[in-house]
């Protein structure tokens, strides 16, 4: 399958220079980087029943990152267009400093140009989304050069890692509607047996890239289903195993199907309804955790928070007088 590629929506607001913010020289609020990172999303979870993954336990993906934007010529036509604005008040020595760092020699003489093809100026990339506080003081670093193959010099550079999590942001996977037995009405004090097929729930993956320049690495970030916990919906009910969590078979499916003449069985993975639910349905729901790698095209791998997504289900339990237990 050809890789789908969506162009990266985190942008960055530039003040010019030392100034960042939106409130910098060049009374530059309101404009905004689009980060060059695309996302191969052919392997992902797909129609119209998906989601998107809740990390569990502390997870604190990135607001915000450096990464590679400009050749020199495209930084001096990135120059004079934010400098193409109104007054504002400090502008005279807000513009002078700017001149002096880019063009002066300090530290950059006529943007670089000496230096074309052999590395780019770095630029801050804000994720709106995720941006509290006083987040964007992270990345308040002016736009740098970076030379290709050579290290940046600061702190939140893109690397490996941040990719991954970027394509752990687009993750999507599959609705978590597990096929029960009995279908639809279930009967108090008979086990209703609960599973997820394999062909229908399967492992997914995102790749992020950044191929800019000299500058060139992707991070693929894999999802793969490891236990689906069943809340029943109410406390008149017992859960199979005891713990409500059902885990991973080695075909990759949960549960086990019925098949008839498993009436007196106990489900691996399934509940027991004591308690009629009265003409009205229990809400049960089935959230599925699923354990979260990647790989990056450098050979760093690691391991990110387990992500979860769940769903509620209607069930119908009815009373069979003939049934004591």
């Amino acid at each position: 399958m050809s890789a789908s590629l969506a162009t990266g929506t985190a942008h960055a607001e530039t003040g010019f220079g030392g100034s960042r913010g939106g409130n910098g020289a060049g009374g530059s609020k309101g404009r905004t980087i689009t980060s060059q990172v695309t996302f191969d999303t052919s392997k992902n979870g797909s129609g119209g029943s998906t989601g998107t993954l809740a990390p569990v336990g502390n997870y604190d993906p990135p607001a915000c990152w450096y990464e590679p934007q400009w050749t020199p010529e495209e930084y001096e036509k990135e120059f004079e267009r934010r400098w193409n604005v109104g007054h504002f008040s400090g502008a005279a020595e807000a513009y002078a400093a700017d001149k002096s760092r880019y063009i002066e020699g300090d530290p950059y003489k006529n943007f670089n140009k000496d230096k074309s093809g052999e590395g780019m100026f770095w630029g801050t990339v804000y994720d709106w989304k995720r941006l509290e506080g006083d987040d964007y003081l992270a990345c308040s670093q002016a736009d740098f050069w970076v030379d290709n193959g050579d290290d940046p010099p600061v702190e939140n550079a893109i690397d490996a890692e941040t990719l991954a999590k970027l394509a752990y942001n687009e993750v999507q996977v599959p609705n978590t509607e597990v096929t029960l037995a009995p279908e639809g009405t279930s009967k108090v004090n008979l086990p209703t047996w609960a599973w997820l097929d394999k062909a229908d729930f399967h492992e997914v993956s995102v790749t992020a890239a950044l191929n800019v320049g000299g500058w060139n690495l992707s991070a693929t970030t894999t999802a793969r289903p490891k236990s689906l916990k069943l809340e029943p919906g109410t406390a008149d009910a017992t859960t199979f195993p005891a713990s409500g969590e059902c885990t991973i078979n080695a075909d990759d499916s949960i549960g086990a199907p019925y098949t008839r003449g498993k009436t007196d069985e106990t489900p691996p993975c399934g509940i027991t309804y004591l308690r009629s639910s009265g003409g009205n349905t229990y809400k049960l729901k089935a959230t599925v955790t699923w354990e979260i790698t990647w790989k990056a095209s450098n050979g760093e791998a690691g391991t990110l928070p387990n992500g979860t997504f769940g769903n509620d289900q209607d069930v119908i339990v009815q009373e069979i007088q003939s049934i004591n237990r």
